[in-house]
């Protein structure tokens, strides 16, 4: 009984699955057949050109942190031993 529940939601799932696909592929297949054959998605005029940004985003500077503290030696021997 358990397995033939199992295969039924096996089932639902990869009907689900090949759902998403095909409604994925009605809506984009254009772009999706034209990107596999490589051709791409966008003509290369419309594509972004490299070059100095327009707008200039600057960061916030990290803070500055305390020097490390050198590491504690341990003995090697215990104070038990």
């Amino acid at each position: 009984m358990v397995q033939v529940a199992a295969a039924l939601l096996f089932a639902l799932a990869a009907g689900l699955g090949l759902t998403v696909i095909v409604a994925m592929l009605r809506s984009n297949g254009d772009a999706i057949l034209s990107a596999l054959s490589g051709e791409g998605a966008f003509p290369a005029e419309a594509a972004p050109h490299p070059g100095p940004a327009a707008n200039i985003i600057t960061l916030r500077q990290p803070m500055r942190r305390h020097a490390a503290r050198p590491a504690r030696v341990q003995p090697l021997l215990s104070r038990a031993a």
